[in-house]
């Protein structure tokens, strides 16, 4: 099958310099291909995307940003990882342990597409180096990713009164925060906040559901879920239980320091004036620039009817509004599951009607994390529109398991021209995509 034509002459001098005193980047491809849509590890998918760019094109031309924007995804804890990323783009210089912005970085927009938490090496190094970046002026936006709410979601379920359900929330939820805990623990838990918390056995009481739990769920639950999705919700909870004592006993920890480590999260994370309640209170769900909507995972039709009858800033503000109510709702619902799609039987619908509703409003293409992809990044036509898979596995704790070597990087950059360049160090090239001149 032929791949979409496209001229990459002029591409390579898109990209600005790369400075960095810090790493080796030598793997990082400077040389052009026109973006191989039809390769599985770049699509897999052509005439799919040459329909949704068809279905896109009858509602008008595309509206590109009118500055570079700059998109980096699920560094998971991998501060290394992610500055990496940002100097592959030519965003940041590292120069003596020291970040600055490079003058491509004073222009450009950087969006950070969730899931900064979790997995490691260092929660806090990440968030410290997040927090550098915004200090440094840079033109930054923070989207929300499902790990980032499942450390939300715990704690708020594990400091609300107890109710059938949340009570189970902080395991359901907790398992993947251990490291993190672990790491609060060692930083900002003091002798006198362990003082404070009960004996072990209270502690474990606290954090782990009750014994009548599962059958008490299945009725307050019918609310919000489908029998299939309860029984889905016992099982992994079953599961979980089990999961949850052993990632606790690796991580060293004693439920007395989870619970207070926990309880440190919610003072550090959600009370004005934590150390990094900056983190949750500048976090959106979703950002639309032109034609372009940024988003950890996907959208459901609930979602495109919001954005096109009140537009993206009515979709955060209901993602603020639900995520200081009931958390098991919240999870539940239509705006979590921006963080959490996959676009499976068990998700929220993406229809036809949806995707027109978004074309019609000018928005063509989803640019998203969540999907960790092996050899760049991916476009492909989920449901009819057209996606841009921006996880190119940066973290390398998933990089040891999935059998890929030392620290990633890469960014997927869009130009005011329509020029979108996928780079990754773990493909040879630099992927360019043009939909006006491909079509």
């Amino acid at each position: 099958m032929a791949e979409l034509a496209g001229d990459v002459s002029g591409a390579a001098s898109l990209l600005p310099p790369v400075f960095d005193d810090a790493c080796e980047l030598n793997a990082i491809p400077r040389d052009f291909e026109t973006w191989p849509v039809h390769e599985p590890h770049s699509g897999g998918n052509l005439d799919a995307v040459r329909a949704s760019l068809r279905a896109a094109a009858c509602h008008g031309a595309w509206n590109w940003p009118d500055k570079p924007v700059v998109f980096v995804s699920d560094p998971h804890a991998d501060a290394d990882g992610f500055l990496r990323s940002l100097v592959t783009a030519g965003v940041v210089r590292r120069s003596s342990g020291r970040l600055s912005l490079t003058p491509f970085g004073r222009t450009a927009k950087i969006v950070v597409g969730g899931d900064c938490l979790d997995k490691g090496p260092s929660n806090l190094d990440m968030l410290d180096a997040l927090r550098d970046l915004i200090d440094s002026g840079t033109d930054l936006h923070l989207l929300a990713g499902n790990h980032d709410l499942r450390l939300r979601l715990a704690i708020r379920a594990l400091t609300l009164p107890r109710s059938t359900l949340t009570e189970h929330l902080f395991v359901r939820m907790g398992r993947k925060i251990l490291p993190l805990l672990r790491e609060v623990r060692t930083r900002f838990v003091t002798a006198a906040d362990l003082a404070k918390v009960p004996d072990e056995r209270t502690c474990r009481e606290r954090i782990f559901p009750s014994k009548g739990w599962s059958k008490a769920f299945p009725a307050e639950a019918a609310a919000y879920l489908t029998s299939a999705g309860i029984e889905k919700e016992l099982r992994k909870l079953k599961k979980k239980k089990k999961q949850f004592a052993r990632q606790a006993a690796a991580e060293n920890l004693s439920m007395r320091e989870v619970y207070a480590a926990a309880l440190r999260c919610s003072d550090l994370f959600l009370a004005s004036g934590g150390a990094y309640n900056w983190f949750y209170s500048s976090m959106d769900v979703v950002t639309r620039i032109g034609s372009l909507l940024f988003v950890h995972a996907g959208i459901d039709d609930a979602m495109c009817t919001l954005l096109s009858e009140d537009g993206a800033d009515a979709v955060n503000s209901r993602y603020r509004r639900e995520a200081e109510k009931d958390p098991f709702a919240f999870y539940t619902g239509p705006v979590a599951n921006l963080v959490r799609t996959k676009y499976r039987p068990a998700d929220l619908c993406l229809t036809e009607d949806g995707v027109c509703r978004l074309h019609q409003n000018g928005i063509k293409m989803i640019v998203q994390g969540h999907v960790n992809n092996h050899r760049g990044q991916r476009i492909l036509s989920k449901n009819g529109l057209l996606h841009l898979e921006g996880d190119v596995t940066l973290d390398r704790t998933s990089r040891l398991l999935e059998g890929l070597p030392g620290i990633g990087a890469g960014a997927t950059m869009i130009f005011p021209s329509g020029d979108v360049v996928g780079l990754s160090s773990d493909y040879p090239k630099a992927k360019h995509f043009k939909p006006e001149q491909h079509f």
